[in-house]
């Protein structure tokens, strides 16, 4: 885009072979005498109190917009905390664990449609058929060589046989989940243990770890001869429930300001662009209402991911419905998600489990019930508002990335239509090759155009480096806090651009300046402004306007 030049100055007698004033060629107004058209360094000498004015104006709609457009995110404080009864997790009744070699072997499991290797650990010396576990994998692990090695191995060391089968990709991707049919498959592993000659197959149960705690109780409650069920770093609620939870508590970890908070329910509560994700609003509570086997819950009091008081309340409330009290709950002080502490798994764990498994049943109902470090949560995981106007994350994604493109088309279109008219003027047409916008537009509608595609940019950008930060469970108040402002300001700077090309268009129509002579101009300059008031209504949904409405 280019803009017009210096003042113009129209007579009443135009000179020789100058289009008649007040005809298009001449951009110039009709009348008599001289009239003087004032440019934007005028405009903004006279009236810079009114930009201001209007760019107040400007981002408070912009927040009431956005406030208006989609939830807010105010999650209920956890006031029923859950009381430790000793801060030792040592398991009651719990036997003197034996010490046998382990050998170990890679077997073939046939499942509907496909095959897995597992890894099969079998204890030395078993005077009789042993009890037995599957393991059953989050979301972080795939095979039996990146998962479970210490459980596993200090299980078989114990005297408990156990397989760790390799999940299921051929039906398992970021998009499509199938718990229910996730738990027939590691169903074939159950099956398979009960088998086996050193096992004693009313003896066979299951240990399953974040992701594979929503699976455990669908096997529990199909398969109730299952003897026994380990809950370790269990949601416990669903994932949707699960994924704004984490946010929450990853941003207040990170120390990022209020406003990013908008975002989560606006997120995490729409439907995800692409489709499917089905699974985020599984819910388990049905399959553990039906679990009647005891029940070992574990948890690290370092996991800010998981909801560890209310996980395990639900959980023991759930089996209660069943008629089952037997639900065991240990804390590890300090420990993280998978139950270590400085990347090292947490040894009374491993001693815990082993003794709480070998010594059923007498260690299902034996005290303590919950023991360790003092759990802390404090909001509750609960059911993420939908968005109201921006409910399609398809519609979401479009709309930005289509905004974006007209802005960027917009800024071509101009130089196309200049070339075009250059080779028009060389025809013998000098009008075609005198044609621009009117004074002060082309550049507010840049600054407009490109100030709104970067802070959009930089936004998406912000959320996915503080994304990065919650999930190594680091900070950087540089990053997290400066940039946001950093953001912000750009974003008022953008509406200030606004505000200066409606100025500009307003003082040029009022002295019959031609805003954006030809078609060409014309779109550009409306794909510009519509694309530009698009994007700036998204960053508002998203909270970039946002003035604590």
């Amino acid at each position: 885009m280019r803009e017009g030049t210096g003042t113009t100055t129209t007579t009443s007698t135009p000179p020789t072979g100058t289009p008649p004033t007040g005809s298009p060629a001449s951009g110039t107004p009709t009348g008599t005498g001289t009239v003087h058209v004032r440019h934007r360094d005028e405009h903004l000498l006279t009236g810079p109190y009114r930009v201001l004015a209007s760019t107040v104006l400007g981002v408070v709609v912009l927040a009431v917009l956005g406030a208006v457009m989609g939830p807010q995110w105010d999650p209920m404080p956890l006031t029923d905390p859950l009381a430790v009864e000793t801060t030792s997790t040592a398991i009651g009744d719990a036997p003197a664990l034996e010490h046998h070699e382990v050998r170990q072997e890679i077997v073939e499991l046939q499942l509907d449609g496909t095959t897995v290797e597992a890894q099969l650990s079998v204890p030395v010396g078993l005077a009789e058929p042993a009890r037995a576990a599957v393991f059953v994998h989050g979301a972080g692990t795939r095979t039996y060589s990146d998962a479970f090695f210490e459980q596993a191995h200090a299980l078989a060391e114990a005297g408990v046989v156990t397989l760790v089968p390799n999940k299921r990709l051929d039906t398992y991707t970021l998009r499509h989940r199938d718990y229910v049919a996730m738990a027939d498959d590691y169903a074939r592993s159950v099956a398979y243990l009960r088998s086996l000659p050193e096992v004693d197959p009313e003896r066979v149960g299951v240990y399953a770890e974040s992701e594979g705690a929503w699976i455990a109780p669908v096997m529990a409650a199909q398969d109730p001869d299952l003897e026994f069920v380990v809950l370790v770093s269990a949601p416990v609620v669903p994932p949707r429930q699960q994924a704004a939870f984490a946010a929450d508590t990853y941003l207040r970890a990170t120390g990022v300001p209020h406003g990013v908070f908008r975002a989560i329910p606006r997120a995490v509560g729409m439907a995800i662009p692409g489709g499917g994700f089905e699974y985020v609003d599984f819910d388990a509570t049905t399959y553990q209402r039906r679990m009647t086997q005891p029940v070992l819950m574990v948890y690290g009091t370092g996991d800010s991911s998981m909801p560890i008081v209310q996980g395990a309340v639900q959980v023991i409330r759930d089996a209660a419905i069943a008629g089952n009290s037997d639900v065991t709950v240990r804390y590890y002080e300090g420990a993280s998600h998978g139950i270590r502490v400085d990347d090292v798994i947490v040894p009374t764990f491993l001693r815990d489990v082993a003794g709480w498994v070998v010594g059923l049943p007498d260690t299902a109902g034996a005290s303590p019930k919950i023991a360790g470090d003092q759990p802390n949560q404090t909001f509750l995981a609960m059911p993420v508002p939908e968005p109201r106007w921006l409910h399609n994350g398809d519609v979401v994604a479009v709309t930005i990335l289509a905004s974006c493109a007209v802005v960027l088309l917009a800024g071509l279109v101009v130089p196309v239509a200049r070339g075009f008219e250059l080779v028009a003027a060389r025809r013998g047409s000098r009008t075609s090759a005198t044609r621009r916008f009117a004074p002060g537009v082309a550049r507010w509608a840049a600054a407009l155009g490109v100030g709104a595609v970067v802070t959009t940019a930089a936004f998406v950008w912000y959320i996915l480096v503080v994304a990065r930060l919650a999930l190594d469970y680091t900070s950087n108040g540089l990053v997290v806090t400066g940039l946001w402002i950093a953001i912000r300001l750009v974003g008022v700077l953008v509406v200030a651009a606004g505000c200066l090309l409606f100025r500009s268009i307003v003082r040029n129509r009022a002295h019959a300046v031609p805003i954006a002579p030809g078609a060409a101009r014309t779109v550009s300059l409306g794909g510009v402004v519509a694309a530009s008031a698009v994007l700036l209504v998204v960053l508002a949904y998203w909270g970039v306007y946002q003035l604590g409405i």
